[in-house]
């Protein structure tokens, strides 16, 4: 077959993107996020699906920490755009809210119903909402810090320059859509090449919010490269980053470390604030 990217065929850039075929028994990992999520929900208090518009998916979920004038964590989830919600993750919100961060759990639009373009636009508007404090929240004036895995890490280096957001992190980000656009992925992303070239982090690098930019030492080398290519690219923009490999994890198991106080990912995060 012939090279469409990077010395790839059509079959290699498949694979080269197939995180769940590169980890063993991907249904009982998902499982055990979806059990651990619920059962996080059961023990915090929570105010679940607020709306930040009017499509079905316009919808958040908001964990309080319990201290006053605490910054907020917004994480994204991931899912190529295409797959999951909020709420099969919710468990990553116990690191945040034990190092004194009230969490936002967002929600959007998922293709083919949306379009990328809809997408980002989505993101856009969930942190208007959240910064002139529309939910009564306490969130106006208050730093957020703006956080995703994989698409939703995408999604967070598309928003670092919103007013709002004070810090993020992004975890696998998949910040060219170039290949993306070249593999299975597109059947239902359909991107356009104004999308490619507009919604691609890696080719806008402005000015923004510090940053942590993490990927797991043991995935997929093109999500790897995905993470490198951004620090370096924001590097040598000048801008304030932290490049972070997290030892021993994969796709999925690196959110184990987000959902733990102590993990790297929120130690990294914690520095770069206080720094």
């Amino acid at each position: 077959m012939t090279a469409l990217y990077r010395g790839m065929d059509k079959a290699a850039l498949d694979a080269a993107y197939n995180n769940t075929q590169a980890v063993p028994d991907f249904p009982t990992v998902l499982a055990d996020f979806q059990a651990r999520s619920e059962r996080l929900y059961n023990e915090t208090p929570c105010r679940r699906d607020l709306r930040y518009g009017s499509s079905a998916r316009e919808r958040y979920d908001w964990l309080p920490c319990g201290e006053s004038g605490a910054p907020t964590f917004v994480f994204i989830h991931g899912g190529y755009w295409q797959n999951c919600t909020k709420e099969d993750f919710a468990f990553i919100a116990k690191g945040p809210l034990a190092k004194g961060f009230n969490v936002v759990l967002a929600e959007y639009t998922l293709a083919p119903e949306a379009s990328m373009a809809r997408i980002v636009s989505q993101l856009g508007t969930l942190l208007d909402h959240l910064s002139e404090d529309r939910d009564d929240l306490g969130t106006a004036g208050r730093p957020l810090c703006l956080s995703g895995h994989s698409a939703g890490g995408h999604l967070s280096a598309a928003h670092r320059s919103h007013q709002a957001v004070m810090s993020a992190l992004a975890i696998s980000p998949l910040v060219d859509l170039e290949p993306i656009s070249l593999s299975w992925l597109n059947e239902k992303l359909k991107l356009s090449s104004n999308e490619i070239d507009s919604y691609s982090p890696v080719r806008h690098i402005g000015k923004g919010a510090p940053m942590v930019i993490a990927v797991g030492a043991d995935e997929l080398p093109e999500l790897v490269r995905h993470t490198d290519e951004y620090a370096l690219a924001c590097e040598a923009a000048g801008e304030k980053i932290a490049r972070v490999h997290v030892p021993e994890c994969t796709h999925f198991s690196v959110l184990d470390d987000l959902a733990q106080p102590e993990g790297l990912l929120m130690k990294e995060l914690t520095q770069l604030i206080s720094g």
